[in-house]
C-alpha cells in the first residue's frame, strides 16, 4: 500500500468470551483476515463497555474479566475489505462491525 492511499478501517466490537468452534472469536477473525492477506489487524481489549443489550461489561478488582469488550481493528483496500465481509456476517453473531474511510500516513515492516 502506498501513503497516498485511501482504504477502510474495519472495526469488529464482540465480547472477549465470543466462541467460534471452541476457540475465542477474535483469534479466529485474526488468523483469517491473515489467511485472506489483509494488510493488517490488531485486537484491543477493553476495560469497561456495553452494546445493544446495554449489559455493562467491566473488569472488577476481585474478578480478571467479565467477558470484557474486545475491538478488532482491520485496515486494508476497499475490495480487500468487501470480500472479508461475508466472513464476518457468517461468525458475528452479538456485536457490531463498522467502517470508515482512513488515510495511510505511515506503513511499513521489516523485511525478514
Amino acid at each position: 500500500m502506498e501513503l497516498t492511499d485511501t482504504v477502510i478501517l474495519l472495526r469488529i466490537f464482540i465480547g472477549e468470551t465470543d466462541k467460534i468452534h471452541s476457540k475465542p472469536l477474535y483469534e479466529q477473525i485474526v488468523l483469517k483476515a491473515r489467511e485472506m492477506n489483509l494488510a493488517g489487524a490488531t485486537v484491543l481489549r477493553g476495560i469497561m463497555g456495553f452494546g445493544a443489550s446495554s449489559r455493562i461489561h467491566s473488569q472488577k478488582i476481585l474478578r480478571l474479566s467479565e467477558d470484557l469488550p474486545v475491538l478488532i481493528e482491520i485496515v486494508d483496500k476497499e475490495e480487500k475489505i468487501n470480500a472479508f465481509l461475508p466472513y464476518l456476517e457468517e461468525v458475528v453473531q452479538d456485536g457490531m462491525i463498522t467502517s470508515e474511510k482512513v488515510n495511510i500516513i505511515k506503513y511499513c515492516g521489516t523485511k525478514s
